[in-house]
């Protein structure tokens, strides 16, 4: 029971801090929901992978997680996968970007890294407060993205670091 009680408490963190990043609590819950109707109307969080990013034959979707993607303007909530190919993550809602006729185009925040253009993954976390876990991916020309706010942050990290240490040990035998 002891173990059952420590996984509901470190759930129970993991959503506070997923909550805690967003504007307020009313917009999170509202975009959770329709996330999670969007997954249910499009048929699986698989689907809505092969709908937003490119892919590839014999491809497989590993993980699939909602996070924040950090940015210079703030978190940016939406879903981080996990392929056998590629690491993308896509926001849950649409922001604006100004077009050159002076109107505003809505357009999902996408980012994509093909795992060859990963040279690793690190964790971080808040000295202060302990249960705020950030995962930065460093690729090989010198860029790094950072996550945080993940609902399970040890699955996630720990299915992206295999995921980048299985690629290597591929290459390596070639």
């Amino acid at each position: 029971m002891n173990l059952l009680g420590k996984k509901a408490d470190t759930f129970a963190h993991g959503v506070r801090e997923h909550v805690r990043l967003g504007p307020k609590i009313s917009e999170t819950v509202k975009g959770k929901l329709s996330l999670g109707a969007r997954i249910l109307q499009v048929g699986g969080l698989e689907k809505i992978f092969k709908q937003l990013f490119s892919f590839s034959e014999g491809e497989k979707l590993l993980k699939a997680c909602q996070c924040y993607l950090s940015t210079s303007a703030g978190p940016i909530a939406g879903l981080l996968f996990i392929s056998s190919e590629k690491v993308a993550f896509c926001s849950e809602r649409s922001i604006k970007v100004p077009c050159a006729n002076g109107e505003y185009l809505r357009v999902h925040y996408k980012v994509v890294v093909p795992l060859e253009k990963i040279k690793g993954v690190n964790q971080s976390e808040n000295m202060k407060k302990r249960s705020q876990k950030y995962m930065e991916i460093v690729t090989v020309d010198g860029f790094d993205i950072w996550f945080m706010g993940f609902l399970n942050y040890h699955k996630a990290f720990k299915c992206l670091q295999q995921t980048i240490s299985q690629r290597l040990d591929d290459v390596d035998t070639f």
